[in-house]
């Protein structure tokens, strides 16, 4: 196999795990000549000749990639986060001329992305890092892609990435837009996945209420959550959910779901959303509990031991009407799905100004509509909020969103206060609530700890009577 030929290539994708087989596939499908290129050059060869006749142009070395390339060069790395892409870029950034421009198109954590930045910029060359979200499915027939990086980049490859997005149902927009500088686009794409654990945790406690409470056997879930999906909650996450519930095992014949061991694993963007998140002080209670649900998850062993020695209360079958319940549980979880949205987006504005992001939130829900894995109808509401008040400080101020949480919030509160009486653990239920009330509250017992403080480290205080600074001497 040739590497030498006269240059026709659109763009390469370098590294042919699903994810970078799935977005070659789509940019070829979309008129592109794709020069494809992995480290395991049987990969390669096999991806190719599985897919005969398609414009899949066979690379074996980097140089050989680089020369099958038009100017300037695009390319696309799809490699796992961290050191593999350093790696790459070690050997790939040698070949390249001034103006060639490279994509990050993996989970790579944005300090990471602003450092490579900072290192090809001064090299002449253009570097992006490219958020993509939609998995397998996504990114054959069109993820939401949020890049960042130059402008000049944008400029490039937008036209592209526009072909291979998804289209939201509503106006057909292509979900992909310029995020902003430097790691931008992969600091929006953790954040997204930061408000995919809170919306996967709030699920999974809505499941174990109505299972714990009712009884509901698999069966009766998937009737459930696929009326859901029917209405507000209508979304990816609750679609794939009822048809979860309707998976039987073939080798037992009993509910798939039922047979997995409760064990959540995690990649990391979760953990580096809460982490982040401390840096710049947003408060993402049920984000934060999401990341410590899937933790305390995985001490399986250590619940095991627990269950038989620490008591929980002394429950009776639920006496209550059950449709009433499951109403509540919905309503619940669609207000707990907007307190973690408020919180996501809040900490979006407040990267944004932290890290000169310029973050357009109202274009960042709009690109989240389709494609990702929080696409939901819910999406087109917040994009609207931002659309009448682009200075919006907080989801919940929104007239229409501050509406659906009052009408919910006996429903939200009742759920709560049942999950606590019998012992089901709802983190993310109680932390989406609690977040609510601290930001409603005009006064908060803060006033206290700064007193606490003050006293055993002499920190100081402000006073609500009159300006100034203050410490006292408490003995």
């Amino acid at each position: 196999m040739s590497d030498t030929t006269t240059p026709r290539g659109d763009i390469a994708v370098i590294g042919l795990a699903v994810m970078g087989q799935n977005l070659a596939l789509n940019l070829e499908r979309n008129g592109y000549h794709v020069v494809v290129h992995n480290r395991t050059t049987s990969k390669m060869t096999d991806f190719v000749a599985e897919h005969t006749g398609k414009n899949l142009i066979p690379a074996v070395t980097l140089d050989g990639m680089v020369a099958k390339l038009v100017r300037p060069r695009r390319i696309l790395l799809m490699v796992q986060a961290g050191r593999p892409v350093d790696a790459v870029l070690d050997s790939l950034v040698p070949l390249l001329d001034e103006g060639d421009i490279v994509m990050d198109g993996g989970n790579s954590y944005f300090p990471d992305t602003e450092r490579r930045s900072r290192e090809l910029t001064a090299k002449g060359l253009v570097y992006m890092g490219v958020g993509v979200s939609g998995g397998e499915e996504g990114a054959l027939w069109g993820p939401s892609i949020m890049p960042g990086g130059a402008p000049a980049g944008w400029a490039s490859v937008g036209e592209m990435l526009g072909a291979i997005a998804a289209k939201a149902d509503e106006d057909g927009q292509p979900c992909v837009t310029y995020i902003g500088p430097g790691g931008a686009g992969h600091y929006v794409k953790m954040v997204h996945n930061g408000i995919e654990y809170g919306d996967m945790q709030l699920i999974a406690e809505a499941y174990d209420i109505l299972q714990q409470a009712l009884g509901l056997q698999a069966a009766d879930l998937a009737d459930v959550f696929t009326t859901w999906n029917e209405g507000e909650l209508d979304s990816f996450l609750i679609e794939i959910t009822g048809k979860i519930f309707r998976r039987m095992d073939e080798e037992t014949g009993k509910p798939l779901v039922d047979l997995i061991l409760d064990k959540a694993k995690q990649k990391g963007t979760g953990k580096w959303t809460s982490q982040n998140a401390m840096d710049v002080g947003a408060p993402i209670p049920t984000i934060n509990s999401a990341v410590t649900g899937r933790i305390i998850s995985a001490l399986k062993d250590e619940r095991m031991a627990a269950s038989s020695c620490l008591p929980g209360p002394d429950t009776r079958p639920y006496a209550g009407d059950h449709k009433e319940l499951i109403d509540a549980t919905r309503d619940a979880l669609y207000a707990s799905k907007i307190s973690a949205y408020a919180q996501g987006m809040a900490l979006l504005r407040l990267a944004s100004e932290e890290y000169g992001y310029d973050l357009n939130l109202g274009e960042i829900a709009a690109i989240w509509r389709a494609g990702c894995i929080i696409r939901a109808r819910f999406l087109n509401r917040i994009t609207d909020a931002y659309a009448k008040n682009p200075a919006l400080t907080n989801l919940l101020l929104d007239d229409d969103f501050r509406a659906a949480v009052t009408q919910r919030l006996p429903a939200w509160r009742k759920v709560i206060q049942l999950a606590v009486a019998r012992g089901i653990p709802t983190p993310a239920f109680c932390a989406s609530l609690a977040y609510y009330d601290s930001y409603r509250n005009a006064r908060l017992p803060a006033n206290l700890i700064q007193a606490q403080r003050d006293f055993f480290g002499a920190h100081t205080y402000e006073r609500t009577d009159r300006e100034g600074i203050f410490h006292s001497e408490w003995e």
